[in-house]
């Protein structure tokens, strides 16, 4: 069984910066695609970032912001996040794909809450 863990989310003032974390069980290049998504009270899960080979995909909000790294000797994908802002606050989630066959892993979650 896949199991994705984050960590590293907490409690920052406007401007701030974050870095998540995210290990996984088991090599990180046995996946197609790892991103994150985020979930702010009352409103759906949403694409934050994820990457895919060289092709990274982002929330239009994010870029410029936020990017993504790896360290597959760690099994980690890191979320940096720089300038946060009061809507950046949400649980954010780690999401790791397979293409063929379809399968597709969430870790538990960490918050997020940027505030002054």
């Amino acid at each position: 069984q896949v199991q994705l863990v984050e960590s590293g989310g907490g409690l920052v003032q406007p401007g701030g910066s974050l870095r998540l974390s995210c290990v996984a069980s088991i090599n990180i290049n046995s996946f197609d695609a790892m991103g994150w998504y985020r979930q702010a009270p009352g409103k759906e899960r949403e694409l934050v970032l994820t990457a895919s080979g060289m092709t990274r995909t982002y929330a239009d909000s994010v870029k410029g912001r936020f990017t993504i790294s790896r360290d597959s000797a760690k099994n980690t994908v890191y979320l940096q996040m720089n300038n946060l802002k009061l809507e950046d606050t949400a649980v954010y989630f780690c999401n790791a794909r397979v293409y063929n066959p379809n399968l597709s892993y969430w870790g538990q979650g960490t918050q997020v809450t940027v505030s002054s």
